[in-house]
């Protein structure tokens, strides 16, 4: 039997992430000898290959630049029976891989992943706020990997992922289409193929988001962008909580815009508007008293704000495009 592991690391101009990424993975507590480590890089022009040749690890150009490609060239080319991909803007616990494939076969689960413990990539309140908006359920809704989970749970999709190698000889690659939400639309594929999805919390990475306002707003006007256009290309819609936020800001938009012509409308833009308003402080009340910190009373509420209505626009400007 072949006890190779290929770790599978799609990049692109990652020079300040790069490192300490590779140095969490060349330390794991998984034998060594058994572990075949591919960087599939879109052709970086900063120092990104400069510092992955210092690890003499392998690299493999990816001429598409998109992930998607990297991680269909990457598990073409692996030698190994089991396939982890694993992302340059986090570092993972030493008994990551070990857990995943230990629990790939335990569960006899066709793709394994854990939980993000997101971590503020500077030390001031507007990164820490980014990273509680990013682990809290309000703003991440019914996405376990990023809120947590107290046991192990069959779920939807994971971040990252532990595949067997064969799984992608039934239900083919990752689609090239998308330069996003790639992940989303193979898993749906995966479980629409009766495969299985497991969620184990013990499975550990750490990932630094955004560190402002203006950077997490531009992020989620992007995820939001990829939450829609992708029907383009599938004709397997998201799970429902993906487009919440698309629901909720057009229907402010839209209730907004009405009742300029339409009085009536203006009590459903105060109904929706006061409904999200009192939730999001019910929450930003509740972190702020956690964290022991008023400042959150004002950050919170316009954080989760920007989660959700980046992403609501984002949304809106993929179905233009998709009509388009």
């Amino acid at each position: 039997m072949n006890n190779t592991i290929s770790v599978i690391i799609p990049c692109r101009n990652e020079e300040k992430f790069i490192g300490q990424c590779l140095d969490s993975i060349i330390t794991q507590d998984y034998p060594t000898k058994n572990l075949e480590i591919l960087v599939i890089d879109g052709m970086s022009q900063d120092r990104t290959r400069e510092i992955i040749e210092k690890f003499k690890i392998q690299i493999i150009d990816n001429p598409k630049k998109i992930i998607p490609c990297a991680l269909n060239i990457g598990i073409k080319q692996a030698r190994g029976e089991i396939i982890i991909r694993m992302d340059t803007n986090a570092i993972y616990a030493k008994n990551y891989i070990s857990k995943c494939v230990s629990c790939l076969q335990k569960y006899k689960a066709d793709n394994v992943g854990g939980v993000i413990k997101t971590l503020p990539k500077k030390n001031t309140i507007f990164a820490k706020a980014i990273t509680l908006a990013l682990s809290h359920p309000f703003g991440v809704g019914g996405s376990h990997f990023r809120a947590g989970s107290k046991k192990p749970r069959w779920v939807d999709t994971v971040y990252g992922g532990c595949f067997k190698k064969q799984i992608f000889e039934k239900i083919g690659f990752f689609n090239e289409n998308l330069a996003r939400s790639q992940d989303m639309e193979f898993n749906l594929r995966l479980k629409k193929a009766g495969g299985k999805i497991l969620l184990v919390p013990d499975i550990i990475s750490y990932y630094y988001p955004s560190s402002t306002l203006t950077d997490f707003f531009k992020h989620n006007i992007k995820d939001g962008i990829w939450a829609i256009y992708p029907l383009k290309f599938v004709k397997m819609p998201f799970r429902l909580r993906h487009y919440i936020p698309f629901i909720f800001t057009s229907s402010l938009l839209g209730a907004g815009l009405l009742a300029f012509f339409f009085p009536i409308f203006l009590y459903l833009f105060l109904l929706i508007f006061s409904s999200y308003f009192l939730t999001n402080m019910y929450f930003s009340v509740k972190i702020a008293l956690r964290e022991r910190d008023l400042r959150y009373l004002l950050i919170m509420p316009i954080t989760f704000a920007i989660r959700h209505i980046g992403y609501g626009l984002g949304s809106i400007l993929g179905l233009i495009k998709l009509l388009k």
